[in-house]
């Protein structure tokens, strides 16, 4: 089994809809996948946080997942903003070739419902029993998870909406409850934030891969400016994780190690 397969973790064969492969599945334990994205910042000079999050929704979805098994958490809708010269849209790359914001996107926790405990709580699965079946995580012991989170952050700590944190101890015991619950197979995780890397060093869960923008006394920088828009576009991590994404298909035999080695 190719172990490393970056579409054993959440691109792969369209996912749940289908039958599982024999022998792919059998070995792996892995018949669905999910993605929970999050972007933790409000505020307009936080643009390219909403931009990463969204490059990156639009990436899984192309790849196969559904929005029935992604969670988006956008803390900010920057396209409704009054400074945003280009209404009702979001774009990644100064051009404006395309724009992240169509008419195809499904927020499930938007502006203050982004919140330390929400996020929490849909990934342990400890939510209200009225609480929609778009905002729950309806993972298994057979799904196979992205984690993805972007804002601002420092030593172990990523801020929602500057007003909270969640720790590398919550998230980590986050985690262990979801693998104690068996809400997953395996779990990749990512985070775009300075420091970023110190977000996974309390992780002891097993079946876990994490990886990051910055180690621990780094900064996360922006990649390029929209000097029309007036702020960041996209972030340089979550850039150059896209720009190895969006070369590959269903049918990519690409591993994580040709992601790391990018």
């Amino acid at each position: 089994m190719k172990g490393l397969l970056l579409l054993l973790f959440f691109f792969t064969f369209i996912l749940c809809q289908q039958e599982p492969i024999e022998g792919f599945f059998s070995q792996s334990g892995h018949t669905n996948n999910w993605a929970v994205l999050v972007c933790t910042s409000r505020f307009w000079f936080n643009y390219r946080h909403v931009a990463n999050t969204l490059s990156i929704y639009r990436t899984v979805k192309r790849l196969g997942i559904p929005d029935s098994n992604i969670i988006l958490m956008l803390a900010d809708d920057v396209s409704c903003n009054a400074r945003n010269r280009y209404p009702a849209t979001v774009y990644n790359n100064a051009a404006r070739h395309l724009d992240l914001y169509g008419d195809n996107v499904e927020v499930d926790y938007r502006g203050y419902e982004v919140t330390v405990e929400n996020f929490i709580r849909m990934l342990t699965g400890r939510v209200a029993p009225n609480t929609p079946r778009s905002k729950r995580l309806l993972s298994d012991d057979r799904s196979n998870i992205l984690v993805y989170m972007t804002g601002h952050g420092g030593n172990e700590f990523l801020k929602f909406q500057d007003a909270e944190e969640i720790s590398a101890y919550d998230l980590a015991d986050a985690f262990k409850q979801m693998a104690e619950k068996k809400r997953y197979n395996e779990i990749l995780f990512m985070v775009d934030t300075c420091q970023a890397n110190t977000m996974y060093s309390q992780i002891n869960s097993t079946n876990i891969l994490a990886t990051g923008s910055s180690e621990l006394h780094e900064s996360s920088y922006s990649h390029h400016t929209d000097h029309d828009i007036g702020v960041a576009v996209i972030d340089s991590y979550t850039y150059y994780n896209l720009e190895f994404l969006e070369n590959i298909d269903m049918t990519s035999d690409k591993t994580l190690q040709d992601l790391v080695i990018v």
